[in-house]
């Protein structure tokens, strides 16, 4: 078995990883979209609406944070994730807002009113 400190790290690691690839995801909807790539721009678009239906059926915390909180008695912002402490704070806000202008940018280049 191993031990909290280790089972600790464990989901910090993997909660990372998973922040990254949605951050990823977030990040190049705007990318794809410029590009004309519209059914990657859908596809990452769904994959990110699905962290967001996961997450509000969650009272908006990442299940991950639950499997966390096992292990440490530590609350801060970052305590469960890789991440500075100011992000991990303002994350929601921060991607919420990229995710919103990805889809902005990539409506306007599929409507054709920038070329």
């Amino acid at each position: 078995m191993a031990s909290p400190a280790k089972a600790l790290r464990t989901v910090k690691l993997v909660h990372t990883l998973v922040w990254a690839f949605f951050a990823g995801c977030i990040l190049a909807i705007p990318i794809v979209g410029w590009m004309g790539r519209y059914a990657y721009a859908a596809v990452l678009s769904g994959i990110v609406l699905v962290e967001a239906l996961l997450l509000v059926l969650n009272g908006w915390r990442c299940p991950l944070t639950a499997v966390a909180t096992r292990y440490t008695d530590d609350r801060r912002d970052n305590f469960d994730i890789y991440l500075p402490e100011w992000l991990a704070r303002h994350n929601k806000v921060i991607f919420t807002t990229l995710y919103v202008a990805g889809m902005f940018v990539t409506a306007v280049r599929w409507a054709g009113w920038l070329r």
